[in-house]
């Protein structure tokens, strides 16, 4: 490991990044497996770009190590999908849970936080878990795109991760939403059914909505806040 924490030093960070600029999403995942093996994992929200890394990796790797971060609070479409994730690929995801129940984060700090102090509420039930987790490993895998938002605009494909002290691989990152859903029904993926009803991003329920045409595809997310993400890419 380099002496900077990370499991690349910062030129090869940078050397990896231009050399797989124009890879295919595979190529960068077979990368990432010959170089962080089973010290890297991919963070799933089960949201129809980390169903294609899903598929990619499994096609790829006998051991994938996929995780999701468990709130308490995610859609039962969301819970169903996961259980067909794991039906069809044979897949055991690592779930991560909140130290607190939403019952007793309603006792200590009272109902409903996310409607009153969403950035609190991501805090302990999203960004706390996964730092606790991410501690253990070298790299991890998004399903980050461009596209997606501004703040995501100048993503890299591999690229250092200083708020969790690891490497980030953003293998998707150059797709549009088109080639998203063209691999997805290429490959007859399963995918959440709200998808289908006006909702591309998908959370924890409270803090979710559905979107109409031609708005921004992250404005269903925190709809009456300024928020546009939930802190762990930030």
């Amino acid at each position: 490991m380099d002496t900077n924490g990370l499991a690349l030093a910062p030129d090869q960070i940078r050397e990896a990044a231009d050399r797989l600029e124009v890879a295919t999403p595979e190529a960068v995942l077979a990368w990432a497996l010959q170089t962080f093996g089973a010290g890297m994992s991919l963070a799933s929200s089960f949201g129809a770009e980390d169903m294609c890394l899903v598929h990619m990796l499994c096609g790829l790797t006998d051991a994938p190590r996929v995780f999701y971060l468990d709130t308490g609070l995610l859609f039962p479409e969301t819970y169903r999908l996961i259980e067909e994730t794991r039906a069809r690929y044979g897949l055991r995801p690592i779930r991560l849970t909140p130290l607190f129940t939403v019952e007793e984060q309603a006792e200590t700090l009272g109902p409903a936080l996310w409607s009153r102090a969403p950035d609190h509420c991501c805090g302990i039930r999203k960004v706390e878990p996964l730092a606790h987790f991410l501690r253990g490993e070298k790299a991890w895998i998004t399903g980050i795109r461009r596209e997606q938002t501004p703040a995501r605009a100048h993503a890299r494909v591999v690229e250092a991760d200083p708020k969790f002290g690891l490497v980030k691989i953003n293998p998707l990152v150059r797709w549009t939403n088109q080639d998203v859903w063209n691999y997805i029904h290429a490959h007859q993926i399963p995918y959440n059914p709200l998808h289908d009803r006006g909702y591309p991003s998908i959370g924890c329920w409270p803090c979710t909505s559905a979107v109409k045409a031609g708005e921004d595809p992250r404005s269903g997310r925190w709809k009456h806040f300024t928020k546009t993400e939930c802190g762990l890419h930030q």
